[in-house]
């Protein structure tokens, strides 16, 4: 007999279990019958294989919820039971491939910023018994043996940072399984049969908890763009299904992480203490009070040009109480890595946003900031 379906989950990190892990959990407790999920560790960092014992623990691990909500404090723990094993690709190939090949069902994954990098040891189809060196890699070999099984497409979520992150995906598994020489009917089938989903992920996931677990806001957000088919494999207040998936992405992006830059430059600019976090940095009046003007002045504004001003001005009141998160240290300087960047994605590009809207908004400290004129 065939075993019960699973979700595979390419990646051990934090941000998965308070996230992905715990919205199973809790959908598990609210009556759902939830597969179970099987967490692969895709690299051989020591550090993390040794979370590999901890999700095998039928006692499961803890996520830690702190932080604000409507004003108030807010903490709980949820021990999260819904990861069934871990497994390292490198040391249990062969029972991955049998997951993936049968019982997998949905695969999910979250593999860093450089994860949809391919290697040129794996530009090439693997031998046989040979393990690829990239989650890409991985992935295109675990579904080519799907395939090759008769089996039937999967849905893959992906939570990387990346904007429409399934159409990445799926463009990187295509290219690189083309490039193997692989048949064409498979690239039908992975183009026809299995289901790529954009996604927005949205959590602040302070620190990790020892084999396995984590701290994290209660604040949470999966935003997924609804197509034909699509099946999720649980339900969570935290979900959203959504036919305009750059709403949240622009939001995210406009906001929460422009206002993240903003208070990083203002705090570099001005001489700031070197572990000043988010949360000191918004309990000085004077920069709140600059934070609250540009957001109302110059940030809202813009999003109404495009009709958001409403969604706009909902989550940057939420994303204040998020920054003023008590139990939260945000290091300014570890966001102001990679400034010059962030501005220009985040600032920059929402003034390109806004004046590609047709409309006049002056922007002046952004502007600056961006380095840009109208």
């Amino acid at each position: 007999m065939s075993e019960a379906a699973v979700i595979l989950q390419f990646g051990t990190s934090r941000f998965l279990q308070a996230h992905v892990d715990l919205f199973a959990e809790e959908a598990r407790a609210a009556g759902q019958a939830v597969p179970p999920i099987v967490i692969v560790q895709t690299t051989r960092d020591a550090e993390r294989a040794r979370r590999l014992a901890g999700f095998a623990d039928p006692a499961g691990f803890p996520v830690i919820l702190r932080g604000l909500r409507d004003g108030a404090r807010h903490e709980r723990t949820i021990q999260v039971r819904s990861v069934r094993e871990g497994l390292s690709a490198a040391g249990d190939w062969d029972r991955l491939v049998e997951l993936a090949v049968g019982a997998a069902t949905h695969i999910v994954s979250n593999t860093g910023d450089s994860g949809y990098a391919i290697p040129d040891e794996d530009q090439t189809a693997p031998s046989h018994g040979q393990v690829p060196k990239s989650f890409c890699g991985m992935l295109t070999e675990l579904l080519h043996r799907r395939w090759q099984a008769g089996g039937a497409g999967v849905t893959l979520l992906p939570c990387e940072l990346v904007v429409r992150n399934g159409d990445v995906l799926r463009a990187a598994i295509r290219g690189l399984a083309r490039d193997q020489g692989r048949e064409a009917a498979f690239l039908d089938w992975l183009e026809r049969e299995c289901v790529w989903a954009n996604t927005l992920v949205d959590r602040i996931v302070s620190e990790p908890l020892h084999p396995a677990g984590a701290v994290a806001e209660p604040y949470a957000l999966w935003a997924i763009e609804r197509q034909t088919p699509l099946a999720l494999p649980f339900t969570h207040p935290d979900i959203v299904l959504t036919d305009d998936l750059d709403r949240y992405e622009r939001l995210k992006l406009h906001i929460l992480n422009l206002g993240h830059s903003w208070l990083a430059a203002r705090s570099h600019d001005g001489g700031g203490a070197a572990d000043l976090t988010v949360r000191e940095a918004l309990a000085d009046a004077d920069t709140r009070a600059a934070l609250e003007r540009v957001m109302a002045q110059e940030v809202l504004p813009g999003f109404a040009t495009h009709g958001m001003a409403e969604e706009a001005r909902a989550y940057g009141a939420t994303t204040l109480e998020r920054f003023a998160n008590p139990f939260l240290d945000h290091r300014l300087s570890d966001i102001f890595q990679g400034h010059a960047a962030k501005i220009d994605k985040r600032v920059g590009g929402f003034v390109r946003w806004v004046d590609g809207s047709g409309q006049t908004v002056e922007m002046p400290e952004l502007r600056a900031l961006a380095g840009q004129q109208r």
